[in-house]
């Protein structure tokens, strides 16, 4: 089976979210999408924003310009993802790892001369965000957890899930076969349903587009499949950055419990507060971007 492209920026990116502060950078190992927005002073901090798995930059589109009024804000795609390149066959089991994805932001950051302030994580995304500091590759100020997916699945379905993410991450056609069915309008709603989040019109179409793309799926897969979230939990108490944890209280894939026992876990005393929102599920930020500028905004300040 040939290698899967990615989305076509001229084709797929015409209308994309912030196209205007779009660029790609390409480090050794990959050519990565990215959106960075320079303050007109030239001594504003940096937010680094991170989406979760299956999302892309479209995730922050409206949260974005609001803390760009203050800062310089920086967000990306993940391997795989929307715009970023899919990786060779070869690079795929380091690439889609935590550390392994934790060490390629790094190369991005590197490579365009950044230092992030403040690293905003969206589920996914807020584990990396925390193995960025682990791993010392830098150390942000702080790191802002939107619905962290900081914890292994409990019990038979974290047993499961990780084998079960591999067996279908390798499987031809899989990818190719969830598109298609994931791309019908119905199905869809499902799926974002289960998030415990009411999108509008334009979030639904995005993430349509994105889904319907099989190299995407695969990307998504694949990240799935070679996280090791059970070594990431015991590395977690020696996290140092200071932890600012927000959470939905209708969030159905990571609920508010999973921010609570990470907060609890840590070895920095006395234990961060987890700040809940009530009525928004796991896309918080894409319901509610203005609550969530200013849950980052008091975070950065």
């Amino acid at each position: 089976m040939p290698p899967r492209q990615g989305l076509d920026w001229e084709r797929d990116g015409a209308d994309w979210p912030l196209r205007q502060y779009s660029r790609f950078v390409d480090t050794p190992r990959l050519r990565w999408h990215l959106q960075y927005a320079p303050h007109s002073d030239a001594q504003a901090p940096t937010v680094l924003l991170l989406h979760g798995t299956g999302a892309s930059t479209h995730s922050w589109r409206d949260v974005f310009p609001l803390l760009g009024v203050r800062y310089n804000v920086l967000a990306l795609d993940f391997p795989g993802h929307a715009f970023s390149a899919v990786p060779a066959p070869s690079e795929v089991a380091t690439l889609f790892s935590l550390p392994g994805m934790a060490a390629g932001v790094a190369q991005v950051l590197t490579q365009m001369g950044i230092v992030p302030h403040t690293i905003v994580g969206h589920s996914a995304g807020a584990a990396v965000a925390c193995m960025l500091s682990l791993d010392g590759h830098v150390q942000p100020q702080r790191i802002v957890s939107l619905n962290g997916a900081l914890l292994p699945l409990d019990g038979l379905a974290g047993q499961l899930f990780s084998p079960m993410a591999k067996l279908l991450a390798k499987a031809p056609f899989v990818p190719e076969l969830f598109s298609w069915q994931a791309g019908q309008p119905a199905v869809l709603q499902r799926l974002l349903d289960g998030t415990g989040s009411r999108l509008d019109a334009q979030g639904r179409a995005l993430y349509q587009k994105l889904i319907a793309q099989p190299a995407h799926s695969a990307g998504a897969l694949a990240m799935m499949a070679h996280w090791d979230l059970h070594t990431f939990w015991r590395r977690l108490p020696a996290l140092e950055t200071p932890l600012t944890l927000i959470a939905g209280e209708q969030d159905l894939i990571v609920p508010p419990s999973v921010s609570e026992r990470a907060a609890a876990s840590l070895k920095r005393q006395p234990p961060p507060p987890v700040n809940r929102l009530p009525g928004l599920g796991h896309l918080a930020h894409e319901e509610r971007p203005d609550t969530l500028a200013r849950c980052i905004l008091r975070a950065v300040d």
